[in-house]
């Protein structure tokens, strides 16, 4: 009895082995052969169980839809959007999605929006959001687009910096239904010549949150940080001066609790101008209050400083580190993930966290500027190193995973340990993060026999690392791009990849 007893329980391990095993796993589509690797793409999301994803091929914008077997059924043309598009981004519901784009017709620039439903057919006819009038041709995006949480509220907005002294911004807030809320313009005070505003962020409420930045110089340390919050309905904006204390800020990074009502500003900060990374700067803003919770600096312990520095040293553990995610708590805490991204163009010249403007590589850019002069082009991540140098190899080393409570004091923290490089294109290096409620899912490619393979490492609450076996299905010939991997379901991503030349996707069931 006891011998059968301990063969049923052999056997009930086995079959939620393999069902736990056979959970994880790939499904490709097939490659189109009108999608060369340079065609433009944009993972929109998953609608009534197919995914839906935009292509742009020789100008013209198409909406490709792919049933659970990753099996094309639909590719629909967008006969109504123009050929010379600035830009496009997306906005998933479980049911349809919108379409916002940017176009210049003579001198003025439109940021319109379209609904269209999961086969990419037009819902309504495109709605006209805001113009603007300039004397330049714009090839880079004048208005960006945020939404809050909930996807309840969505905002338009654009920053007119032709005079140095004061910036206007003008934001346009909608419904879901892309009524108009309320149309607001701001005008800035921008006394030091290194101001600008980032950081944009919009909650449930409607109310907007972004932060203006001060330093020295260009590619300096931010030694100012002022707090904007503009409630939905109103023009004027209310400010606070954060508490620097002396440190030195460059990579910053606003996040909203809509659970608390709190806005979270972080960012790493050094205690000398363009000094060693010491830890990680905290302000916790109470929107309800309208008051100060916490201000708090953490200081890297020399045991993580030794598990992170990678090839640096102890001091310079976090040097070459930059914010990639935020995640908020429902007590208050929040957990960041931050990875090591460096590069080192031909004769082994380093390009350093200096070397970026304002900030970090992944949020190079100052979406929403422009001004009478042309548009401000600050660069997507990689776009500022050397364009004279033949070669540039780009790096993408460990993550670190660190946890803090509502009072901004550290609970635990970890480190995925990785290594990765290529030469001259960033693609292929990097992490998605998809967060399946009881763990986060860090996917990045592992280099096993000159071969690139998908690996899957996963954090539990409690700062666990577990490395599973790697993904199966990896068929040869796939080239996978995980930084640019969308998650679509609790468990399921979309991840583009490369097959002879061509791009395609692959669904990602973890």
């Amino acid at each position: 009895m006891n011998v059968n007893k301990a063969i049923l329980v052999l056997c009930c391990l086995f079959f939620f082995s393999a069902s736990q095993l056979g959970a994880q796993k790939i499904t490709y589509s097939e490659p189109d052969k009108d999608d060369s690797r340079n065609s433009p793409f944009e993972i929109v999301g998953k609608l009534n169980g197919s995914f839906v994803i935009y292509r742009s091929v020789r100008d013209q914008s198409y909406i490709t839809v792919y049933d659970a077997q990753m099996q094309l059924t639909d590719k629909n043309k967008l006969d109504f959007v123009p050929e010379k598009l600035i830009n496009a981004d997306f906005l998933a519901y479980p049911d349809f999605f919108y379409m916002f784009y940017q176009y210049q017709k003579k001198s003025i620039v439109y940021s319109m929006a379209v609904k269209l439903d999961g086969k990419g057919k037009k819902l309504a006819e495109p709605v006209q959001l805001d113009t603007t009038d300039i004397n330049f041709f714009a090839n880079n995006k004048i208005y960006s687009v945020i939404n809050s949480e909930d996807k309840k509220k969505i905002m338009t907005y654009k920053i007119n910096s032709k005079s140095d002294k004061q910036h206007i911004l003008t934001a346009v807030l909608f419904d879901k239904d892309l009524n108009l809320i309320h149309k607001s313009r701001t005008v800035v005070d921008m006394p030091d010549r290194n101001d600008f505003l980032t950081g944009f962020q919009l909650d449930n409420d409607g109310d907007l949150v972004f932060v203006k930045p001060s330093g020295t110089a260009q590619n300096d340390n931010i030694n100012k940080l002022i707090l904007f919050t503009k409630l939905a309905n109103e023009d004027n904006v209310s400010f606070v001066d954060l508490k620097l204390n002396n440190m030195n800020l460059d990579d910053i990074s606003v996040k909203v609790d809509n659970t608390n009502k709190h806005y979270l500003v972080s960012s790493f900060y050094a205690s000398k101008r363009r000094g060693n990374v010491d830890g990680l700067y905290c302000f916790l803003w109470d929107k309800v209050q309208a008051k100060e919770l916490v201000t708090s600096a953490i200081t890297f312990s020399d045991e993580l400083r030794n598990d992170a520095k990678g090839d640096n040293s102890i001091k310079t553990a976090f040097n070459d580190y930059f914010l990639r995610n935020i995640i908020m708590k429902k007590d208050g805490g929040f957990i960041v993930t931050a990875e090591s991204v460096y590069s080192a163009s031909r004769g082994g010249t380093n390009n350093s966290r200096w070397d970026y403007l304002y900030g970090s590589p992944y949020w190079g850019s100052t979406p929403g500027y422009y001004s009478g002069f042309g548009y401000n082009s600050f660069g997507y991540p990689w776009s500022r190193y050397n364009s004279f140098n033949n070669i540039t190899r780009y790096y993408a080393d460990n993550i670190v995973v660190v946890s803090y409570d509502v009072t901004g004091k550290m609970e635990w923290s970890n480190v995925v340990t990785k290594s990765q490089f290529d030469d001259n294109n960033d693609d292929y290096i990097g992490f998605t993060l998809a967060n399946t409620g009881d763990q986060l899912h860090f996917i990045f490619n592992v280099q096993e026999k000159r071969t690139n393979m998908l690996s899957d490492q996963n954090i539990s609450p409690e700062g666990q690392i577990t490395r599973n076996p790697t993904i199966k299905n990896l068929d040869k010939g796939y080239e996978f791009m995980p930084r640019r991997a969308k998650q679509v379901g609790s468990r399921q991503l979309i991840v583009p990849c490369l097959y002879r030349n061509y791009v395609c996707f692959a669904k990602v069931d973890l």
